[in-house]
């Protein structure tokens, strides 16, 4: 019965471990955003807003960017759970953005690439 217990809290541990999110991997992910957005310290509005500093900021709200309408009005506070919301579809999200983008499905590389936004404070340093 013992052996049965550990190897239940051994598997349940490897689950919990392939699923844990993975910075280097929404490093990666951010490739497909990097055209459009940045982060870091040297991180400046290209067609879309910097990321620095997203989590808890109100949408419609980075500095010097220049929202649509929908953006400013869409009243989103973000976090994990409304990033992996929007990102999978923003149009659908938040109908009239400029943010013109099919989305990302897969649930690991939204937590990824979510990580990896997560790190960066608001003026670009990683916490």
């Amino acid at each position: 019965m013992k052996s049965l217990v550990l190897a239940v809290l051994a598997l349940a541990a490897t689950v919990g471990l392939a699923r844990a999110q993975d910075v280097s991997e929404g490093e990666r992910s951010f490739r497909k955003c990097g055209p459009c957005h940045s982060v870091g310290e040297d991180a400046r509005n290209k067609v879309g807003p910097v990321l620095n500093g997203l989590d808890g900021r109100k949408s419609g709200t980075a500095a010097d960017y220049n929202y649509s309408e929908a953006n400013k009005k869409a009243e989103i506070t973000w976090n994990e759970a409304s990033f992996k919301e929007y990102i999978q579809n923003p149009m659908a999200r938040v109908p009239g953005t400029k943010m013109a983008f099919a989305g990302i499905k897969n649930e690991k590389e939204i937590g990824d690439l979510w990580a990896y936004l997560n790190q960066f404070k608001a003026d670009g340093s990683k916490k």
